[in-house]
């Protein structure tokens, strides 16, 4: 069975960012997600291009990915465009730092 993108996102939301506490898909760290059989590609990005944790979160989102059922391979990149800012997090966590419960 194939796996799906929602299947790959659910996965991802185990990654966590140790410096904010919450999860890569909902920081909206996840850009993009290409399935192609058994090769799930990921294009994530990070929230600044001086994060020293990129490759630990690059590690945990592959091994993320290929713990699923029906991934053979798993490749992570990351890109810097669009650049990220808070307007790409969940509504969840957008009323979170408003209320000052983060950040």
């Amino acid at each position: 069975m194939a796996v799906t993108e929602e299947q790959v996102r659910e996965a991802l939301k185990q990654v966590i960012d140790p410096e904010l506490g919450f999860d890569i898909v909902n920081l909206g760290l996840v850009y993009n997600i290409y399935i192609d059989g058994g090769t799930v590609w990921v294009d994530m990005t990070l929230t600044s291009p001086a994060c020293m944790i990129g490759p630990l979160l690059t590690e945990q989102a592959k091994a993320a990915v290929e713990a699923l059922e029906g991934v053979e391979k798993a490749e992570v990149r990351i890109v810097w465009e669009p650049r990220w800012t808070e307007d790409m997090m969940s509504e969840e966590l957008k009323l979170m730092r408003r209320y000052g419960m983060f950040g």
